[in-house]
């Protein structure tokens, strides 16, 4: 169907507002089966909420109550998933290293419930630079994406970009303004050009490949600006669920698509079908 406004979420009834210690579960039937999903508040922990979203979407997780405790909690079943990663292998270096991973991860939990520092490299979409929080994603076999792609047709800019991460390309662009060598101010200046150019942390090149590496049915975590999205391809397109504590009620609302840089998309519903939700776009009844 044509791509619809987005407009604004529904307003929440005064009585939907969770303690400040709790997130709200949201209710589908996925694949036939009743499942749980983890809704947002304004300044959520996306990255952490992405995640266990996709356990939820397994069933590798699951939570019979109305709200889940923020951090996770016990009822999510952490360790457990984590443990299922065991290899099968049981020499003693995999065990050990193994081991190692695993209280890395523990160590890291906490922290995704404020957030998570990913720093993008501009030349795959699961390029990124390593960190210690990455683990997470290795141990539970979840892939991290990202759409902010330099474009292989414009060889001004790979040259200027590189393989460099985003912290690495910022501080080029304030080493090359001081530089003398003309050459050098002139890769800081295309390279300053793509980033503006690029604000979004979206591009055409980067959504296409994004479409083609991500395998039909999968599930996995999308990063940009700052926020984590638990993302599927489905028919060969990509959807980002929707878990904006404001569609809480909206059961048409599920997934959202992501087939343009500009941000124009549409809602779906459990099944991928086209859905019409409450906003300006709607005329009421």
């Amino acid at each position: 169907g044509a791509p619809q406004d987005r407009g604004s979420p529904p307003a929440e009834p005064p009585r939907a507002q969770p303690p400040g210690d709790f997130y709200f579960v949201k209710w589908i039937l996925w694949k036939g089966q009743r499942t749980a999903l983890v809704m947002q508040s304004e300044n959520g922990p996306c990255p952490l909420l992405a995640i266990i979203n996709i356990l939820l979407l397994q069933w590798k997780a699951s939570w019979g109550h109305p709200q889940i405790p923020r951090g996770g909690g016990p009822g999510l079943g952490w360790g457990n998933c984590i443990l299922a990663t065991q290899p099968r292998d049981t020499s003693e270096a995999l065990q050990l290293n193994f081991q190692q991973n695993i209280n890395d991860t523990m160590t890291v939990l906490p922290k995704l419930s404020t957030g998570l520092d990913v720093n993008v490299r501009f030349t795959g979409v699961s390029d990124f630079e390593y960190t210690p929080e990455c683990i997470v994603f290795d141990l539970l076999n979840i892939p991290l994406y990202h759409g902010w792609l330099v474009d292989p047709q414009s060889p001004e800019q790979v040259q200027a970009v590189g393989k460099l991460s985003y912290n690495q390309l910022v501080e080029k662009i304030i080493t090359c303004k001081h530089a003398s060598d003309s050459r050098l101010v002139s890769e800081g200046l295309v390279a300053e050009q793509f980033l503006e150019s690029t604000a979004s942390q979206l591009t055409f090149h980067g959504l296409c490949e994004l479409t083609a590496r991500a395998r039909e049915g999968e599930l996995g975590v999308f990063f940009r600006n700052n926020h984590f999205s638990t993302m599927i391809k489905h028919k060969g397109h990509l959807y980002l669920l929707v878990t904006d504590q404001g569609f809480l009620q909206e059961q048409g609302v599920v997934w959202e698509s992501l087939h343009s840089v500009d941000g124009d998309s549409c809602f779906c519903d459990t099944e991928f079908h086209l859905s019409h939700p409450l906003g300006k776009d709607r005329a009421p009844p």
